[in-house]
């Protein structure tokens, strides 16, 4: 049996009180980050990697089925307004289509030729990296796409919550963060799914940063998109340049991003 279906270590929850139950999955939650440190190398070799890859054009994608493909689609559509790099940088593909992403759709994850067909139509070529997200490290979906994606010379890995799973024996850099057995058991959304959500904001923040998205710790090329975000770029353009908050918006609404309003006021 694997390690994501075994038995939880708490028992007759439906007899618990709300506090006891609350104090458990925190208590199951506190071994994830532990679980997440021990994979930090395999971490580094993709994120060295991907960061190589894409300063040559590459593109980072992410597949997955269910929880994992929701994850992985999450973590992509972040980088745009995060970090202001086009849509199509880094890719987040689900099992059964963008309708998937609301509502299951039966039996898509079984398919083993349909992540490849998906892939194709982003033209995926060997500059690119994929990431197979899958906590029970079995799911046909995306052990087929990395399997094709890897014979066609593209480098490839992935976010697993098992030890030697079909889908790392597929992969150049397996992930492994093994978190234990879920406090409902089975139930992946819980510690596999916070487990693979560190995993993936490691590799999208670290690789951002080595593209150079980043100064200091600011988010410098972040996309205006509300309110909140111009407040917020008007205080770092502020910090930059010693000026009024009237003059650091100004500056900021004409170029439209902190690292270009910063570069204009010192100009």
């Amino acid at each position: 049996m694997s390690t994501t279906e075994s038995p939880s270590n708490f028992n007759n929850l439906e007899k618990m009180s709300v506090t006891e139950l609350l104090a458990g999955i925190n208590q199951e939650d506190r071994t994830v980050p532990e679980a997440v440190a021990k994979a930090i190398p395999q971490i580094e070799k993709l994120v060295t990697a991907t960061i190589a890859r894409m300063q040559q054009g590459g593109r980072l994608f992410y597949i997955g089925a269910g929880t994992s493909g929701r994850l992985g689609i999450l973590d992509a559509s972040e980088c745009p307004p995060t970090y202001g790099v086009p849509h199509d940088w880094v890719i987040g593909i689900i099992a059964g289509g963008d309708s998937a992403i609301r509502k299951a759709v039966e039996f898509a994850e079984d398919d083993t030729a349909q992540a490849w067909k998906d892939l194709q139509a982003y033209d995926i070529h060997d500059k690119d990296v994929l990431v197979g997200i899958a906590a029970s490290g079995k799911t046909p979906y995306v052990i087929g796409g990395v399997k094709e994606a890897r014979r066609h010379s593209i480098l490839t890995a992935c976010v697993t919550c098992n030890h030697h799973t079909p889908l790392a024996a597929e992969v150049d850099i397996p992930i492994e963060a093994v978190v234990g057995p879920e406090f409902v058991t089975g139930s992946t959304r819980m510690k596999a799914g916070t487990a693979q959500k560190l995993v993936l904001n490691m590799i999208s923040t670290v690789t951002m940063i080595g593209l150079g998205r980043v100064e200091g710790n600011r988010m410098v090329d972040m996309q205006l998109s509300n309110n909140k975000l111009v407040d917020r770029g008007t205080r770092m353009v502020m910090e930059q340049l010693g000026v009024s908050q009237e003059k650091a918006k100004e500056l900021l609404l004409q170029h439209g991003s902190v690292r270009k309003a910063v570069q204009a006021g010192k100009a």
